[in-house]
């Protein structure tokens, strides 16, 4: 799988630079030469190396895209990609830059607030809220997730034109649930951080799990957790907890059978795909998406605007394409109120033109219309319409 991976990187570069079609990661990997094909334990690795990063499977996800965001994102900053144990919480940072401009109580700040609609045109914004109020302004940014864009939560006047909702519903949002146990005692090997387990009839089923008792997480602690995405995650998020701790419990005795497994001593596991201020965990790239539909994603309408990971390009799925996207879009917008021919230096010495982003209100196919013929196995006209009656 290790040497498939790296000969898909390398195909993904010659797409890329030859400006070839995009297929799905499946057929990436095929072409690469590995085919898990009904082996339960080459489907686990196969789950390892790609739903855990994705959030999908290789046969839903697009290859050249997920390759580059998956690259940009590990080669620049593999040395920080560590898991989060700060007992303050992961939005400390957060806090911390909101302190910079907000004061304590600050009325500006409104939590626990829901967005009922927003009224949008080229003379600026109204956001009206569940329990009636409402906020006007000259510009306003839009950071719902596309779980949220997808599900109609807010409605918005006029509607978005159809080629931001094409860009909207083509995007994929996942769905990512850790489910975690903490125990009396570590039953496992405490110097091992991931172990890898094959069922023998579902992929994805319970298939990594990570202990954070070992040196450098919370040592001692006795907590272990496994991962589960997409189906499985909404087959559990729709039962109870006690069958979901008891179907992981029979996995860890499977796992460990020279060890008493007993009942945890906590238990938890978050369902992100029922929160309606989410509904998913983080996007990731469909087979078929496009660079310029996805700037259709990232673009604004008028004075509303849109960022959050989903509309990073380089960085979708990872907080980094949430920071940049934010930036990137508070900065067109603070030239714009500085004036109209403003321009903004970025950090890696490019400028962004202030004003409208780019968009694409047609994307046209790789097919034209007289393609569609006998050479090409498309003998008879789709606009047939004879023996036809209703």
């Amino acid at each position: 799988m290790e040497a498939a991976y790296v000969i898909a990187e390398q195909n993904a570069g010659y797409v890329l630079t030859e400006n070839l079609q995009d297929t799905s990661m499946r057929a990436a990997f095929s072409l690469a030469g590995w085919k898990p094909k009904k082996d339960m334990h080459a489907q686990a690795v196969d789950w390892w190396f790609w739903d855990f990063e994705a959030a999908y499977p290789p046969e839903e996800s697009g290859f050249l895209y997920g390759i580059a965001g998956y690259n940009l994102t590990f080669y620049q900053w593999s040395d920080e990609n560590n898991f989060v144990i700060d007992q303050r919480g992961f939005n400390t940072f957060i806090i911390s830059e909101a302190n910079e401009f907000l004061m304590e109580n600050d009325p500006r700040l409104m939590l626990d607030t829901m967005v009922k609609s927003i009224a949008y045109g080229p003379q600026g914004v109204n956001v009206t809220f569940e329990d009636g109020g409402c906020i006007e302004a000259e510009h306003a940014i839009a950071t719902f997730s596309i779980g949220v864009l997808q599900n109609d939560i807010v409605e918005f006047e006029p509607q978005l034109p159809r080629w931001k909702r094409e860009a909207i519903e083509q995007f994929q949002i996942g769905t990512y649930t850790k489910v975690f146990f903490q125990f009396n005692e570590t039953l496992w090997d405490p110097d091992t951080q991931y172990f890898l387990y094959a069922d023998a009839n579902s992929r994805g089923y319970y298939p990594i799990w990570q202990s954070l008792t070992g040196p450098g997480f919370h040592e001692g602690s006795n907590i272990i957790f496994t991962t589960v995405v997409g189906p499985q995650s909404y087959r559990i998020e729709r039962q109870s907890d006690e069958v979901t701790k008891a179907e992981c419990l029979e996995v860890l005795r499977a796992m460990f059978p020279d060890k008493n497994i007993p009942e945890p001593i906590d238990f938890k596991y978050p369902r992100w795909s029922t929160e309606e201020w989410a509904f998913g965990s983080y996007s990731n790239w469909p087979v078929g998406m496009t660079l310029e539909q996805h700037q259709n994603l990232r673009a604004n309408v008028d004075r509303l605007w849109f960022a959050g990971e989903g509309t990073s390009a380089q960085y979708f799925g990872f907080l980094q394409g949430a920071w940049y996207e934010g930036r990137d879009v508070a900065q067109r917008i603070a030239g714009l109120l500085n004036g109209p021919d403003e321009h903004v230096q970025c950090d890696n010495d490019t400028t962004i033109d202030c004003g409208l982003m780019a968009f694409y209100e047609v994307l046209h196919g790789t097919t034209f219309l007289d393609e569609f013929n006998v050479q090409n196995g498309w003998p008879v006209s789709s606009f047939l319409d004879y023996g036809y009656e209703g």
